[in-house]
């Protein structure tokens, strides 16, 4: 994950708590949202098939 990606969603959520977010703000907040996500589950994937199991039978 890059930490910059991170950093601009807590920011934007931090701001949506205090302040709330214009209608800009919330269509780059769930791009990024989006985008961390699509990271995440390339990442969970590649860990996953890389994963081996031994059992002893």
């Amino acid at each position: 994950m890059r930490p910059e990606l991170i950093e601009k969603i807590n920011a934007l959520a931090k701001k949506q708590k205090d302040v709330g977010l214009t209608e800009e703000e919330k269509k780059i907040q769930k791009q990024l949202r989006d985008e961390y996500l699509r990271e995440f589950r390339k990442s969970f994937r590649a860990r996953l098939e890389n994963l081996h199991i031994e059992r002893e039978e």
